[in-house]
């Protein structure tokens, strides 16, 4: 059975709503698929992914280069094909995203105050920090934290009266991220609506509804700074965007997962269908839902 409900007709109805670029995609694609499965993928099955999202070879070509060129990305033939898997520089940071994704929510726990003279305001915004005045920054406790030069000390709301979520809102521009969270609920919930009912999707499509549902949850998620409940908006969609995310990526991975490991190629052959991470990945969400 096709997917066609109230007028959602399918991932077509979701891939008309967004605008997918070749860079960032290639980034989820190698981040989902690839790195679980030996991290190495030929290009024409990139090409074949992307086609399926709308991406002409050309871009996809392009934006590998610029890939390569920016050290995220390292190429390598065998005869006429060519392979790329993630530079050794950039295996950190889709480690890190990984974890984000993928691993356990842990709540933050209390926040970190850093004295970091001259910090440019992009460091401040990859770090994820909130400007409380000239060199001084405010961020959420997490132990996946980078560290940061310069001062730092541990701080905790004393006594909160309400006031910490209206300063917190003074830092951060929260009602973007909250803004996105929403568009993504009600991007895919209908999704997760139909599959719910028992209808399905063809496997080639499942990948590519987890494909862009990673992309979209992704973008807000690590820039989002994942602040203490006490210091949210009382109507906070973070916590819903994750069920959702969880529960329709458990739902899609068994056709996704199935079609990857029938018709994805890597350096040594077809992909594996499932490893120890993507199992560890599964559980993960799993578990996140029970609690």
């Amino acid at each position: 059975m096709t997917l066609a409900v109230r007028g959602f007709d399918g991932l077509s109805d979701i891939q008309q709503r967004l605008t997918v670029r070749a860079p960032a995609m290639i980034v989820t694609i190698y981040g989902d698929i690839v790195v679980p499965r030996g991290g190495v993928l030929w290009m024409g099955t990139l090409v074949e992914i992307c086609a399926r999202l709308g991406i002409s070879e050309t871009l996809v070509r392009t934006a590998v280069s610029r890939l390569v060129a920016a050290d995220q990305l390292v190429g390598e033939r065998d005869g006429r094909r060519s392979y790329y898997r993630l530079a050794s520089g950039a295996r950190t940071e889709f480690a890190a995203a990984a974890r984000l994704l993928y691993g356990p929510q842990a709540a933050a726990d209390g926040f970190l105050i850093h004295h970091v003279p001259g910090l440019s305001d992009e460091v401040a915004r990859r770090f994820r920090l909130g400007r409380m005045g000239p060199d001084l920054y405010l961020r959420p406790r997490h132990p996946e934290n980078a560290p940061l030069s310069g001062l730092t000390f541990r701080a905790d709301a004393i006594k909160d009266g309400g006031l910490l979520a209206d300063y917190a809102a003074t830092l951060w521009n929260l009602q973007s991220f909250a803004d996105e969270y929403r568009a993504m609920i009600d991007l895919f919930t209908p999704l997760m609506t139909a599959l719910k009912r028992g209808e399905t999707l063809l496997p080639a499509d499942a990948v590519s509804a987890r494909l862009l549902l990673v992309q979209v949850y992704r973008a807000v998620l690590l820039r989002d700074p994942r602040l203490p409940a006490d210091a949210l908006p009382r109507d906070w969609p973070g916590l819903a965007a994750r069920r959702l995310f969880g529960g329709l990526y458990r739902s899609l991975s068994p056709l996704a997962d199935a079609y990857i490991g029938t018709f994805c190629e890597g350096r040594d052959g077809i992909l594996p269908a499932e490893t120890d991470e993507t199992l560890a990945r599964l559980e993960s969400l799993s578990l996140e839902a029970c609690l």
